[in-house]
């Protein structure tokens, strides 16, 4: 069983018991705040950071001791964020829903739930906590499923990334008419990081799309790349959660000063 397998299968265990009835989680959606949608933003920028509020990894294990995402959350939209990402994976990522609701309540910028969509079910819950965006990872999902759940996200209101690793992936993705795609660097199925991946993948998808580059960016020089390939956003989590000011350490990854408070 790949690693990615493995999170899976415990995304649909968990699923499985907090699980309420579709009339339920509908009742949620129509109560749910409007969606804030980050399209427009993230096509203007020349550069936009998911800044994410991430505990844990598989591959790094524990990260961040996040005691207050929303406060975490708050610094990064300081700093200048486009958008918050919020792990809601809990065996490997630490994350829950609860994460969620807690920065939906404290910012104003669009949300990414961050976690493997594998159920139609999630999605409503997704809208229903707040979110405004979702991920669907073309390795964890056939044809017809990225299809349909894309379709579904955009019915609720969100916008999707749609997370790619290789050729044969982004020729899938780029089938369903993305407004999103992410170049993943690391290799869900094994967990090893590639930053060639963004050299190899970014000059691909039309310049029309945003283009966003994930996994393995830490450092100025990284941003540099993925933005000399074409990335016009990048998603960090583990970098800003384990540096003692996140607040700087997003401006220096933009080469940005710092900021006066």
């Amino acid at each position: 069983m790949s690693a990615l397998d493995s999170i899976i299968e415990g995304v649909r265990e968990d699923l499985a018991q907090r699980r309420t009835s579709f009339a339920h989680i509908r009742e949620a959606v129509d109560q749910a705040q409007p969606v804030r949608d980050p399209l427009t933003t993230l096509m203007a920028n020349e550069m936009s950071v998911i800044a994410e509020v991430k505990r844990a990894s598989p591959s790094k294990g524990p990260l961040a001791e996040i005691v207050d995402p929303a406060a975490l959350a708050e610094q990064y939209v300081l700093a200048g964020a486009t958008v918050i990402s919020v792990l809601t994976e809990r065996r490997k990522f630490g994350g829950s829903l609860l994460d969620l609701d807690a920065v939906r309540a404290r910012v104003d910028i669009p949300l990414l739930r961050k976690d493997f969509m594998v159920d139609e079910y999630q999605f409503f819950e997704a809208r229903a906590h707040g979110a405004d965006i979702v991920l669907l990872i073309v390795a964890a999902l056939g044809q017809n499923q990225l299809n349909d759940y894309h379709q579904l996200a955009l019915e609720l209101g969100m916008r999707v990334i749609v997370e790619v690793h290789t050729h044969d992936e982004l020729e899938r993705a780029l089938e369903i008419s993305p407004q999103i795609i992410g170049i993943n660097s690391r290799n869900l199925k094994t967990l090893k990081v590639d930053p060639q991946a963004f050299a190899e993948l970014i000059p691909r998808i039309p310049l029309s799309l945003v283009r966003v580059a994930e996994s393995g960016i830490s450092t100025r020089a990284d941003v540099d790349f993925a933005q000399k390939h074409g990335a016009n956003a990048i998603l960090v989590g583990e970098a800003l959660v384990k540096a003692g000011d996140p607040i700087a350490a997003m401006r220096e990854l933009l080469g940005l000063g710092r900021l006066d408070l």
